[in-house]
Parts: C-alpha cells; structure tokens; sequence
C-alpha cells in the first residue's frame, strides 16, 4: 500500500455580504475542494497555498485559526492501494474570478445550501459543514 498526504482549503469569499464557497470539478465527474500532494520539503499550509494557486490562480488566501481537518480514504491506481491523507484549512479570499487548471472540469462558487448539495462526498460535506459553523460563530 502507498501512503500519500495532501493538503487543500475550503476557500471562500463574502460577495455581497454572503459566503460563496469554492467547488471544482475533477475529471471523475466529482466535485470538491481545492488540494493536492504536498511536495518533499513542503508543510501542510506550503502545499494548500500552492495547490490554490496552481488549481485556481488565486495568490490572496488568508487562512481562519482554528480550523484544521483531516480525512482519509483509499483508492485504487492500477492495481495498486493508496491510502490517502488529506488535511484542509479554511481560507478566506477577496477574488471572485478563476483561472482554472488543467487538472479540473469546471468550478463554482456557491453558498453553503447550494455547495452541500454539489460536493460529492460525504467526507467533504462534513468538513464543509465544520467549516460553515465556525464561520457562523463570529468570523
């Protein structure tokens, strides 16, 4: 079995005094956050930062404290495990507009109701709901 970890963020912004959060769409037909490998040298906040960047050309990520969330899952790649860390921070920016990479099909930016129902996974879902709440608490 592979072990990997990433690292990603549940970027969003305040448009019009309402959080919009950030979906892509990956090849799979799935929708999720921002992440992706870190690298040898790399922390976890080094790779997310990154990862916006080069997934969405966004460059002003300013990260909320107290949130940081870990899931795991494992795939399959030729015949081969990987099992798969992922850590995600919440990350607040000021732009609206993507550049998106090609890595990924399509993004949106959507409110917490609208983001619930496009993510795929359950695992997302529930740190996005984490997320959510903390900003509901006074953020």
């Amino acid at each position: 079995m592979i072990k990997e970890v990433s690292a990603g963020i549940i970027l969003y912004n305040d448009v019009h005094d309402e959080k919009k959060f950030l979906v892509l769409k990956y090849p799979g037909g799935h929708w999720d956050f921002v992440k992706g490998k870190m690298e040898n040298s790399e922390e976890p906040r080094q790779t997310a930062i990154r990862e916006t960047k080069e997934e969405t050309g966004i460059v002003d990520v300013k990260f909320i404290d107290g949130f940081n969330e870990e899931i795991s899952y494992s795939f399959y790649v030729k015949k081969e495990e990987i099992d798969k860390k992922v850590i995600f921070y919440l990350g607040k920016t000021q732009s609206t507009e993507i550049v998106i990479s090609h890595e990924h099909l399509d993004f949106a930016w959507l409110n917490f109701k609208d983001a619930m129902e496009r993510i795929t996974y359950e695992n997302a879902k529930r740190i996005l709901t984490k997320a959510n709440n903390l900003l509901q608490n006074g953020i």
